[in-house]
């Protein structure tokens, strides 16, 4: 039995007072559940994390990583400087950081190795625009993301990493993926991986992303393929994404 995952992916929000408001209530609704919960404030926020984190069931994640473990990289943050800010995750990958900052796959599949090499646990994101669902794509794009890491870094680096299918045309705009249509593309991808090693597909965690919300969240994580979610704007509301981790439980 696979154990859902909950992640909280911040994005460009949140202020140091902010912050420890929002992470003590999370602190405190986490305990008993039986679902993983992590958390992905931006960097600067990093340390301040740790610290209320500490000892906490609650994991803390960052948004991205460099590939690099040094070097003259200005404005870069290797896996390991994360490592040392007590980071257990990492997002590679996400739609944002392809989309608006150019990150191609073969430079998503790289910092998914780097990460897996460093310890970190990766959540590779995989996921298609509006234009490319419209033309009957999906399963092109998320096979095409998927083999660029699997050629990459191989099969055995996806066991004990996470999977999050997060269609493009969903995030932040209040539009979600049916039920259905998640599981369709979450089947998907466990079965092309199983297409490589059965067992490591069987345990692999495929999260979905793209406005999650408690008043989704149940039917969504339901869905035999789908292992919990990666979440937007309801991560910074601590009612709301407590909810979405009771869905989980």
């Amino acid at each position: 039995m696979r154990r859902k995952l909950v992640a909280g992916n911040w994005k460009m929000h949140g202020s140091l007072s902010l912050n420890e408001q929002l992470l003590r209530e999370l602190v405190l609704g986490v305990q008993g559940l039986e679902c993983d919960v992590a958390v992905f404030p931006p960097f600067p926020f990093l340390a301040q994390a740790q610290v209320l984190l500490d000892g906490a069931a609650l994991c803390l994640g960052a948004q991205t990583v460099s590939q690099h473990s040094f070097g003259a990289f200005t404005g870069e943050v290797s896996p390991g400087m994360l490592k040392e800010f007590g980071c257990r995750y990492v997002l590679v990958g996400h739609s944002e950081r392809r989309t608006l900052f150019a990150e191609s796959d073969d430079l998503v599949a790289a910092k998914f190795l780097a990460s897996r090499e460093s310890g970190l646990i990766p959540v590779l994101c995989v996921g298609e625009t509006l234009l490319e669902r419209e033309a009957g794509l999906t399963g092109v794009v998320v096979e095409r993301q998927l083999l660029a890491v699997l050629d990459k870094a191989g099969v055995a680096a996806l066991g004990g990493a996470v999977v999050a299918y997060e269609p493009v045309w969903a995030i932040g705009t209040g539009v979600t993926a049916t039920p259905l249509q998640a599981q369709e593309v979450h089947a998907a991808i466990r079965g092309l991986v199983a297409s490589y090693d059965a067992p490591i597909a069987d345990g692999l965690r495929i999260l979905y992303g793209g406005s999650v919300k408690p008043g989704n969240a149940l039917e969504l994580f339901g869905q035999p393929d789908i292992d919990g979610g990666l979440i937007g704007a309801a991560s910074l509301i601590a009612k709301d994404f407590l909810a979405i981790c009771r869905a989980a439980n």
